[in-house]
């Protein structure tokens, strides 16, 4: 009789995990499944969509064999399809140490730091992972398309946030004297006489709602959306958003339904370099006459350029070239300092264009 584990394996090399974990199932649950089986059930789960479901089986598997360097690598890929990208990344981490010249470790580790956005890092795991036999095609094209973006990559901005979500607040109002959105409601008033309209607003990169208080009082409805779900998770809890969103504003206004009477983007833009989707966006999604405030880090002289914050910087002939492109009536653009930066002040530019 043909060995079940065996079975398993020659389904899901065959692209039929869900006729593995079928096999597997059954002695799993029975208690008869060595650990050699409950790896291929966790990477059959893992294969056939059921995150969570694999993630219980490996990390019971790596528990019990922690020098294991197959079974930390299936694991730490569970956990990053759960959205445990850190603790991937640790697991994959942990695999090298068994064995320095495991290929797979390598190039998950490169796929992980990828997905965080993090190029150089990956890249140097990719060519390790090349070196030690693993085919590294696709993940090298998608490096090259990254370093060609025109923004801060989507991973390495979500993966930054849910990492600092819990004390942002903190940092951002204490060393970092953060004040783009009090900014940002001051240039709204001034442009509106002192008396704002009431009207529904969308807060582009909300993070944890820091800009929630300044704009509630002048929204009928208030809807944040933001990459990092952790971010999000935070601005649930101040309870001020009628709708919360995670999604890549980019994205996301090219395909909107809602139309706003005002867009907020406080310190948002400084994660992207062109700004033409946004401006693009901003324009289909505001109805006429909808305001759209935003902050930047200024340039003095390029359209925009990346710092060595990872943070790009704009200049204003620039914006005010966006405005003359996409529709927008310039109707505020002043120098503000929206923070600080190891206690030196960051020259920056707030914007009130007004859709025509």
């Amino acid at each position: 009789m043909e060995n079940p584990v065996d079975l398993a394996e020659d389904a899901l090399q065959a692209g039929r995990p869900a006729d593995a974990v079928a096999i597997l199932s059954p002695l799993a649950e029975a208690g008869r499944l060595g650990p050699l089986g409950q790896l291929t059930l966790g990477r059959a789960l893992l294969a056939a969509g059921t995150a969570r479901d694999a993630v219980a089986v490996l990390r019971e598997v790596n528990s019990m064999n922690r020098n294991w360097p197959e079974a930390a690598v299936a694991f730490g890929r569970a956990l990053v399809a759960n959205d445990a990208l850190p603790a991937g990344i640790a697991e994959f981490q942990r695999a090298l140490r068994a064995d320095p010249d495991c290929g797979a470790a390598e190039l998950a580790l490169a796929e992980a730091w990828a997905e965080a956005g993090e190029i150089e890092k990956a890249t140097g795991h990719l060519s390790a992972a090349v070196a030690l036999g693993e085919d590294g095609a696709a993940l090298g094209a998608r490096l090259d398309a990254m370093r060609g973006q025109a923004r801060s990559d989507a991973g390495y901005v979500r993966h930054l946030f849910d990492q600092f979500s819990s004390d942002y607040d903190a940092r951002m109002r204490g060393a970092l004297a953060y004040r783009a959105p009090e900014i940002l409601a001051e240039l709204m008033a001034m442009v509106s006489a002192g008396k704002p309209k009431k009207v529904a607003t969308l807060d582009l990169g909300c993070g944890t709602g820091l800009a929630g208080p300044a704009f509630r009082p002048h929204a009928t409805k208030l809807t944040g959306i933001d990459l990092s779900p952790q971010m999000i998770a935070q601005a649930r809890t101040g309870g001020l958003y009628d709708a919360l969103i995670v999604g890549d504003i980019e994205d996301w206004l090219a395909t909107a339904t809602q139309r706003f009477g005002r867009i907020v983007a406080a310190d948002v833009l400084v994660y992207l370099g062109d700004l033409a989707r946004v401006f693009a966006g901003a324009k289909r999604v505001l109805k006429a006459g909808g305001l759209f405030l935003f902050s930047v880090e200024r340039s003095a002289e390029d359209d925009f350029t990346l710092q060595e914050t990872r943070r790009w910087a704009h200049s204003e002939a620039y914006l005010r070239r966006m405005a003359e492109t996409y529709g927008f009536d310039v109707r505020g653009l002043v120098a503000c300092t929206p923070r600080v930066n190891k206690g030196v002040p960051i020259p920056g530019l707030a914007g009130a264009f007004v859709a025509l």
